[in-house]
């Protein structure tokens, strides 16, 4: 995004969402000052992180292998979080022992709550496994993962996970009305074009909300549910119930794109969704996750291989049109336990996203390892994550 356009961008800030309203940019200096459209920036809470970490005493009956099974045993991460209660609730994936390697084992959707967003108390079981139920097919022998949460107007949460049988990644979706008895509809496209989708690797779901009041909801653009979805790029899929989901295509009947990785900036190598997305006045806010490549085509001022998190702004009366995106992540790994664990190269994978007392609270994942949490005060005005020096290219 060039200068003169981010410019242009600040005379359409979005107030209520931003935390670096009416500030020069800065990346001459390292500093990172936001667009007024864009949300953050976030800070770590000193002392606070991880917030959740593996627990190897933690176990319950697995109906997969019929056995007792130490669930939390190795990482958890790539939480999703929503409000109830008064609490913010953390949903997050939790690893077994039952194999070595990222993808290897079995993981499971653990569930968190909090009074104060970093303290946490956890459920001795799990929330959502695979079981013996119409979802073997698509979640043994690898489980559940990477859920985003948000709620509907009438109460209910939805959660859309990742279903894992090792073979292909599924978008599921699942609803509840207290976010501990959950129940699964299946595979998000099972329906969508008489099926024609039903083998796609697919994952990452943000449906878009909106802040009522206090509270994120579920809102419909242009008469449907939206939700962008992907990993490699980002797509658009609509509904009318929440539960079946249609991709939008091309003219050719592929799928039609609307974000791709650029080469040369943070992004190079995929854009994956991140927490639901925000309409605002402005337009549709969303955060998603960024790797850069391992060549000479990436962004030479990150490691090869570094998740970050980047920030798109589209067009609520055509949600597919870009009108605002980050040129350099405003939330990238900083501390030790960003860059250690089963992803070394670095990852803040970001997937939840509250508004809780006047705060926004940020859940992510560090190094395929251990969930964080960073905060956004709007009154303090904090930058995004420092850009490092150098240039960019080679």
């Amino acid at each position: 995004m060039k200068r003169s356009f981010e410019m242009l961008l600040l005379a359409f800030g979005i107030a209520a969402f931003s935390c670096s309203a009416n500030r020069a940019f800065g990346a001459e200096t390292g500093e990172n000052r936001l667009p007024e459209w864009a949300l953050g920036g976030f800070v770590r809470p000193a002392g606070a992180n991880p917030i959740i970490m593996p627990d190897p005493q933690v176990r319950f009956f697995c109906p997969m292998r019929q056995d007792s099974v130490g669930w939390m045993e190795s990482d958890t991460f790539n939480p999703a979080a929503t409000v109830r209660d008064g609490k913010i609730c953390v949903l997050f994936r939790a690893e077994d022992n039952s194999a070595t390697g990222i993808g290897k084992r079995t993981s499971r959707i653990g569930l968190a709550e909090s009074s104060d967003g970093v303290a946490m108390q956890f459920r001795r079981d799990p929330v959502l496994f695979p079981a013996e139920d119409g979802l073997k097919e698509y979640e043994w022998p690898g489980g559940c993962e990477d859920p985003r949460v948000a709620m509907a107007e009438d109460g209910t949460y939805v959660m859309l996970y990742t279903a894992w049988n090792r073979r292909i990644p599924r978008l599921c979706v699942a609803t509840s009305r207290d976010l501990v008895t959950w129940t699964k509809h299946g595979y998000a496209f099972e329906k969508a074009y008489d099926g024609r989708f039903r083998d796609l690797k697919c994952k990452s779901a943000s449906i878009v909300t909106k802040l009522d009041g206090d509270k994120l909801v579920i809102t419909r653009v242009n008469g449907k549910y939206l939700m962008y979805w992907g990993e490699r790029m980002i797509n658009i899929a609509t509904s009318d119930n929440l539960i079946d989901w249609t991709p939008e295509v091309n003219e050719q009947g592929g799928l039609k794109g609307v974000v791709f990785p650029r080469i040369g900036y943070f992004d190079s190598d995929l854009t994956e969704c991140g927490p639901p997305a925000i309409l605002t006045d402005k337009g549709i806010l969303l955060l998603y996750n960024g790797r850069n490549r391992t060549d000479d085509r990436r962004d030479m001022r990150y490691p090869g291989g570094t998740y970050s998190a980047g920030q798109l702004l589209f067009d609520a009366a055509d949600p597919g049109k870009v009108i605002g995106r980050l040129d350099v992540p405003f939330f990238r790994p900083m501390d030790d336990f960003e860059k250690s664990g089963q992803y070394k190269d670095g990852t803040v994978f970001i997937e939840g996203l509250v508004y809780y007392k006047s705060k926004w609270y940020l859940y992510y994942g560090c190094a395929d390892s251990h969930v964080g949490v960073a905060v956004c005060d709007p009154a303090a005005g904090a930058p995004g994550d420092s850009i490092p020096a150098g240039n960019s290219k080679p």
